[in-house]
C-alpha cells in the first residue's frame, strides 16, 4: 500500500494516533531518551511489530507527530483567508507562532533537545504550502521562493516565540511587508 494510500486509510489514522497519544504522555512523564519503543506499543496497546510498521523508531514518530500538528495548525488556520496571498502569508506566520507558542509552553526544560526538529518540521510545512500556492498562481522559480520565505518566518517566530516582547500579530505586520516582497517581486 502507498503512503497516500495509508493516509487515507481510517485504520491507520488510528493506529497513528494512539501511538501519538501515548508517546505523548510518555513525554510528560519522563525524557525523550528514556522512553523505549517497547514503553510506546505498552501504553497505546499496540504490539511492536505495529509500532515498526508504522515507524522505525522514535524519532520518526516524534517528527511525524510534529509534522502532522503543525500541518493541520496551518490547515485551520489558511481555511480563515480570503484568498489573497497577503492574508496567506499571514495566516501562515500566526500559525507559526501559534505552533512554537504552544511547543515552547509545553516542553520541559529537559526536553528542548526537539527544538531543531520542530524548527526542521514548521520550515518544511510552511515551505510545502507555500510552493504549492505560488505554483498555483505561476510564480517564477516557486521553490527557491518558498524555501526563503519559510525559513524567515520560521527564524522570526522561533526569536518571537523565546522573547515575546510583541504580540504574534505585531510579528505578522512587521515581517508580512519583506515576505511579500519575495513572493511578489
Amino acid at each position: 500500500m502507498t503512503f497516500e494510500a495509508q493516509k487515507l486509510d481510517p485504520r491507520v489514522r488510528r493506529t497513528r494516533q494512539m501511538l501519538f497519544q501515548a508517546f505523548q504522555s510518555l513525554l510528560a512523564e519522563k525524557t525523550f531518551d528514556l522512553i523505549t519503543v517497547l514503553d510506546i506499543s505498552e501504553r497505546s496497546t499496540l504490539n511492536r511489530a505495529t509500532f515498526y510498521d508504522h515507524f522505525p523508531d522514535k524519532f520518526a514518530l516524534l517528527e511525524s507527530m510534529i509534522g502532522e500538528r503543525f500541518g493541520a495548525l496551518v490547515a485551520a488556520r489558511m481555511a480563515q483567508g480570503d484568498g489573497t496571498c497577503e492574508t496567506a502569508l499571514r495566516l501562515l506566520i500566526l500559525a507559526a507562532c501559534d505552533f512554537l507558542a504552544e511547543i515552547s509552553s509545553g516542553c520541559q526544560k529537559n526536553q528542548r533537545q526537539f527544538e531543531p526538529m520542530v524548527e526542521s518540521q514548521v520550515k518544511e510545512g510552511m515551505r510545502e504550502a507555500l510552493i504549492l500556492a505560488l505554483h498555483n498562481h505561476g510564480t517564477e522559480n516557486p521553490e527557491l521562493k518558498a524555501t526563503m520565505v519559510s525559513w524567515a518566518i520560521t527564524g522570526a517566530a522561533l526569536q518571537w516565540s523565546r522573547e515575546r516582547k510583541t504580540s504574534a500579530d505585531q510579528l505578522a505586520d512587521a515581517i508580512l511587508p519583506t515576505t511579500l516582497k519575495v513572493v511578489h517581486p
